[in-house]
C-alpha cells in the first residue's frame, strides 16, 4: 500500500504558503498535505514535521511504501549537518523522499547508485572496482550534503543582509524600532478620542462614559486612558 505526504513549511504566517502546496498537488496529486508555520533551521520545535516522521515510521514498519515530497530541500532542513542525517535516516527505513527543485538529491537517485555498482569480478581487478563503487557511493553522498549546506547558506546570508541593512541604516541616521520611552499614536487611537472629544460629558458632549465606549467600539481600559490623556493635555 502506498501513502504520499506532502510537506509545506513557511517562516511566517505573513508568507504565502499555497504555492509550495500547488507545486506538489501538480506532480502528486493524491499526496497528503501537512502544513507548517516554523521560524528556525532546525526540526525539533516543529509540531507538523515531528507528528508526521513518527507517523511515517510507524508506516513504514508496517510495510507501507512512504514517500514525503518537498517543495525544495530547505522545507526539509536548513540545518546541513542535522538534514543530512535525517535524509540517511529516512533512507535507511525505505522512506522515499522527493524534492521538486533538487531533483539529482531524490533517494531514487541515491538508491540508483547502490544498485548500480559495478560487480566484481573475483579477479585483482576488483581492488579497482571497489575503488570505483566507493566513489560512486562518495559522490553520491557529496550532492545530499552540498545541497542541504547550501539551504543553511541562504539563512546564513539573509542574517547577513539584515544585519548589513540595519548597520547601514543607522548609519545614515534612520531610526530602528521604536525609540525608548516614545509614545506613538495610532489613527485607531485618534479617531477614539475625536469620538470622547465630542460626546463625552466631561468635555463637549452630553454622553456618560458608557455610551462613549460603546458609540466609539473601545475597551473600558482603552476609554479611560484616552480620556486622562486628553484631561492631562487641556491643562497643559
Amino acid at each position: 500500500m502506498k501513502q504520499e505526504y506532502g510537506y509545506c513549511r513557511i517562516s511566517t504566517p505573513k508568507q504565502n504558503i499555497d504555492r509550495q502546496e500547488r507545486n506538489i498537488l501538480e506532480v502528486y496529486p493524491a499526496a497528503h498535505i501537512i502544513k507548517e508555520v516554523y521560524t528556525g533551521t532546525k526540526t525539533m520545535g516543529r509540531k507538523e514535521w515531528n507528528k508526521l516522521y513518527k507517523l511515517v515510521k510507524q508506516e513504514s514498519a508496517a510495510g507501507k511504501e512512504i514517500t514525503i515530497i518537498f517543495d525544495s530541500v530547505s522545507r526539509m532542513s536548513r540545518n546541513a549537518e542535522e538534514g543530512f542525517q535525517l535524509y540517511e535516516e529516512l533512507f535507511n527505513l525505505g522512506i522515499r523522499l522527493v524534492f521538486l527543485k533538487e531533483p539529482h538529491i531524490n533517494t531514487d537517485t541515491y538508491k540508483n547508485a547502490i544498485d548500480t555498482k559495478v560487480q566484481m569480478t573475483g579477479t585483482n581487478a576488483d581492488i579497482l572496482l571497489k575503488a570505483i563503487n566507493e566513489y560512486l557511493m562518495t559522490l553520491a553522498k557529496e550532492q545530499i550534503r552540498i545541497a542541504f549546506e547550501q539551504a543553511e547558506k541562504e539563512v546564513l546570508d539573509l542574517h547577513q543582509r539584515t544585519s548589513e541593512g540595519i548597520k547601514t541604516a543607522k548609519l545614515n541616521g534612520k531610526q530602528i524600532g521604536r525609540i525608548k520611552g516614545n509614545k506613538y499614536t495610532t489613527k485607531k487611537e485618534i479617531a477614539a478620542k475625536a469620538i470622547i472629544l465630542k460626546n463625552s460629558k466631561d468635555f463637549n458632549g452630553t454622553n456618560t462614559d458608557s455610551e462613549v465606549i460603546s458609540i466609539a467600539g473601545i475597551s473600558r481600559n482603552s476609554y479611560y486612558k484616552y480620556k486622562a490623556e486628553l484631561k492631562r493635555a487641556a491643562e497643559e
